[in-house]
C-alpha cells in the first residue's frame, strides 16, 4: 500500500509541475505582452507611471478597475480627449484589461502640495462646503485618498494637482461627462476656480504616509 501512495504521488507531481510551469510561462507572456503596449504610454505617463508634464494623471499604483473604466470609456467614446481617444481606440477588452493591472501593480506615487492654499484645500476635502452644499471628499476617496476599487473611485492622493484641477473644470463645465450618476458634475459645478486649486493642491500631497493623511 506504502509503494502505491507513494507512486500515486510520485505520477501526480510529474503532472502537476508541467502544468505549473506552463501558467507560468503564461503569466510571464501577459506581463511581457502589457509592457510592450505600455511603451507608447510611457512618452506621457513616464516608464514608471508617474507622468512627464503636470497635466497629465500618474498612473502607477492606481486601482485596476478604475484604469480599465476610463481606457474603456475613451474606446467607446464616453470620455473623449485628442490624446488618449486615438490611443484607445484600438484596444481590446484584453488589451486594456492587461494595461490596468500593468500599471496598478506599480508602487503608488507619492507627492507633495504647496504651503500656499493648503489650509483651504483640507478643510474642502474633510469637511466639504456646507454653505454650496459640496460634501466632504472623505466620503468616497477616503482620509488618506485611496478611494474604493469595488465602486472604482480612484486613488487621488499623490495625484498632479495641475491633473485634478483639469478634471474638476472638466466636471464642471460638463466637457468630461463619465462620472456614474452625475456626481463629479454636480459636485464641481458648485466649486470655484480657487476651491477647485485649494482641493487639487490638497490632494497632490495626500497620503498615508504623509503630513495631513489619517491612519486609517
Amino acid at each position: 500500500m506504502n509503494k502505491l501512495a507513494l507512486s500515486t504521488l510520485l505520477l501526480c507531481a510529474w503532472f502537476v509541475s508541467p502544468l505549473h510551469a506552463q501558467d507560468t510561462d503564461v503569466e510571464e507572456t501577459a506581463g511581457a505582452d502589457a509592457a510592450a503596449k505600455a511603451a507608447v504610454c510611457a512618452a506621457c505617463h513616464g516608464a514608471d507611471g508617474k507622468a512627464l508634464q503636470p497635466n497629465y494623471p500618474n498612473l502607477a499604483g492606481q486601482h485596476p478597475s478604475y484604469l480599465a473604466k476610463q481606457l474603456m470609456n475613451y474606446r467607446d467614446g464616453e470620455r473623449v480627449n485628442a490624446l488618449m481617444s486615438g490611443q484607445a481606440a484600438a484596444l481590446t477588452d484584453e488589451d486594456i484589461a492587461a494595461l490596468a493591472d500593468y500599471y496598478g501593480s506599480m508602487s503608488k506615487i507619492e507627492g507633495a502640495a504647496s504651503e500656499e492654499n493648503l489650509e483651504l484645500g483640507e478643510s474642502i476635502y474633510r469637511g466639504g462646503i456646507t454653505s454650496a452644499g459640496v460634501p466632504s471628499c472623505i466620503g468616497c476617496h477616503g482620509p488618506a485618498g485611496l478611494g474604493n476599487p469595488a465602486a472604482v473611485y480612484p486613488i487621488l492622493s499623490g495625484q498632479m494637482a495641475a491633473y485634478t484641477a483639469d478634471q474638476l473644470r472638466y466636471f464642471r463645465s460638463g466637457e468630461r461627462a463619465n462620472d456614474p450618476n452625475e456626481m463629479m458634475r454636480s459636485i464641481s459645478h458648485r466649486l470655484t476656480d480657487v476651491e477647485i486649486e485649494a482641493v487639487s493642491n490638497y490632494i497632490a500631497g495626500l497620503h498615508p504616509t504623509g503630513a495631513g493623511a489619517d491612519a486609517n
